[in-house]
Order: structure tokens, then C-alpha cells, then sequence
């Protein structure tokens, strides 16, 4: 039987790509800016004016992202949606109070009087930190299979402490990009530092992950299935090691392929992201829904998709139009 053609299974498929999708986006992209903020408290206060300039045009977009994979995720899978919202309803508020404070404090850090400028800069890097250890929590709990016990509230601040620190790595490696001279050497030590925080993290999920269910335990340890899922580890362990020793030679003479490190970075984050989604398919809900289960009819989705056929593409051109003209080094952020 075909089943390519039969919509109750390929547009529950398609959605939880372009969810999938649109998450790994959003991690990367507002991933760095928070681990910009995450870095504040390092930093002298000359060198906060220059990381804030090098996150400033991109900010508001990156969390476009966010809005439109939880978009996603209420129109395609709302059963999915109720179950997720509901167990994780206080760290999800806990991240938007630090959204809200992050973004108040960007702006009003740029025309405040010199003695609350240091008021707002710690209003910044305080709605960073809440906004990333909520989402380290979230994703330890999600990994555990949404279900509050002490063991997984455990796991959860364990995850929320190493995303922070991933944050902050892959943040430090767009401050390498993004700056030069004395801020891009401090940058560089903060991530051969922080580089360990997201290994960690990755080593902790991959080790908590295969015994959520037997199913996923088959999927990693299994005969064939197990070859299917080894290039994952493979490929990040020699992304590890070349960010390594990436790092222990920078700055490059002449500032050459300072954009590396963010890319091998995101390289790894998009490894990680994909060892998840291999063990979690075709679960939206760890072992309890299925994207075929929470889907919603074939008819809604399918209008749906007509609208995000149009949506999409949007946010991509202007996300890319606004790194392509902001491209180069970070300068003073004006808004006058």
C-alpha cells in the first residue's frame, strides 16, 4: 500500500518538519543572543556596548522563529499542544517574563542616563539567563517524557545549566565573528571555556535518552538500526575536535575565518538536534502521542500548509536580507 499519497500521514510528517525545522532555527539564531547576554557579567562596559551592537539587528527576528514553530505546533498538533503548554506551563511562563525583560532592557539600556545604564545591562542579562535555563529545563523535562518527579525536575535544572552554557559558547563564537582585537580574545577564551558546558549537556541527553522507552533503547542499540543513527555521534565528535583546535589558534592572522567556529557550532547543534529527532519519531509527545495521533484533520492542515507556503518563505527572506545587510563587523549601535 502507498501511503506517500494518503494525507493522514504525510501532512502530519511535513508539519513536524517545518516545526522541527523552524525549533533548530530558532535555537541557533536566538541562541546566540542569549548567550550574549549570559556573557554581560565578563564583560567591561564598553565591550557590553559592542556585543549588543553585534546581536542589535538581528534580535526580534531570531524569535520570530519561536512564535511561528509554537504557531506550528497549536494549529497542526493542539492535542500535542495542550499536553506540552500544561506540564511545562511555569517554566513556560518564566521564559516569557525573561523575553519580556530582555527586551525592555535592550532597548531601554540605549537611552537610559549613564548611572541606570547599568541598571538595564543587568535587566539584560537577567532576562538571558531566565530565558535559558527555563528552556534547558523545558528540554529536560520533554526528554524525560513531560512527567514531574523529583528525578526528572533533577534532570531538568541539570539540562537547563548546560543549554545556558551551550547558549554562551555558541554566543562566544558570534562575538568572534562579529568583533575584533581585545573583545574578540576575550570571546575566544569564553569559548574554549564554554565549549565543555555544551558537551556535557549533549553527553547528558544522550545518556538519559535511550532509557526513556525501550522503543528508543531498539532504535540506538538495534541491528540495523543502530548504523542508521552512528554518523550523528561520529560526525560531532570530529566537530568537537576541530572546534578545539580551531580555538587554540585563534584570533587567524588577519582576522581570516572568523566566521568558523559559529558555523562548525551550529553544525554541531544541527547534530544534536537530529540524534533528538531520530529517537523521538514519530512521537511529538514522548511515548504518549504520535504526530498521527495529534494531528489535526487532513483538511485543516492542508489550508494550513497554503498558509505557510507563503508564511515561510517570508521570514526566511527577511531573516536572511537582515544578515546579508548587517554583514561585517559590529559597530556602535545608534538609535538616533
Amino acid at each position: 500500500m502507498n501511503t506517500f499519497g494518503d494525507p493522514t500521514v504525510w501532512l502530519p510528517f511535513v508539519f513536524a518538519a517545518l516545526m522541527g525545522v523552524s525549533i533548530l532555527i530558532y535555537v541557533v539564531l536566538d541562541g546566540f543572543d542569549l548567550g550574549v547576554g549570559v556573557l554581560f557579567p565578563f564583560a567591561e562596559d564598553d565591550e557590553k556596548d559592542r556585543m549588543i551592537a553585534s546581536i542589535g539587528p538581528f534580535w526580534d527576528a531570531n524569535e520570530t522563529w519561536l512564535v511561528l514553530a509554537v504557531g506550528l505546533l497549536l494549529v497542526a498538533f493542539p492535542a500535542a499542544h495542550g499536553a506540552i503548554l500544561t506540564a511545562l506551563y511555569l517554566p513556560v511562563a518564566i521564559m516569557l517574563i525573561g523575553l519580556i525583560l530582555r527586551g525592555v532592557a535592550f532597548e531601554f539600556r540605549a537611552k537610559a542616563p549613564p548611572p541606570y545604564k547599568r541598571l538595564w545591562n543587568n535587566a539584560f542579562f537577567a532576562g538571558s539567563l531566565m530565558t535559558s535555563l527555563s528552556q534547558g529545563f523545558m528540554l529536560g523535562l520533554y526528554v524525560m517524557g513531560l512527567d514531574w518527579t523529583l528525578a526528572h525536575a533533577v534532570f531538568g535544572v541539570l539540562t537547563a545549566v548546560f543549554l545556558t552554557v551551550g547558549y554562551s559558547f555558541i554566543g562566544a563564537t558570534w562575538v568572534i565573528h562579529k568583533t575584533d582585537e581585545h573583545l574578540q580574545r576575550k570571546a575566544v577564551g569564553w569559548a574554549k571555556g564554554g565549549i565543555w558546558g555544551l558537551v556535557l549537556g549533549i553527553g547528558a541527553i544522550s545518556l538519559a535518552t535511550p532509557f526513556v522507552s525501550a522503543r528508543i533503547f531498539d532504535k540506538w542499540f538495534s541491528f540495523p538500526e543502530a548504523f542508521y543513527l552512528a554518523p550523528l555521534p561520529i560526525a560531532s565528535g570530529v566537530l568537537v575536535v576541530w572546534l578545539w583546535a580551531m580555538l587554540r589558534r585563534m584570533p587567524f592572522e588577519g582576522d581570516r575565518r572568523s566566521w568558523q567556529p559559529f558555523a562548525v557550532a551550529t553544525a554541531l547543534w544541527v547534530m544534536a538536534f537530529g540524534g533528538m529527532a531520530y529517537s523521538f519519531y514519530p512521537y511529538v509527545v514522548p511515548e504518549k502521542l504520535t504526530i498521527y495521533e495529534a494531528a489535526s484533520a487532513p483538511e485543516s492542515l492542508f489550508i494550513i500548509l497554503i498558509g505557510t507556503c507563503f508564511v515561510l518563505p517570508t521570514i526566511l527572506g527577511y531573516t536572511v536580507l537582515a544578515y546579508a545587510i548587517f554583514r561585517g563587523k559590529a559597530t556602535e549601535l545608534r538609535y538616533d
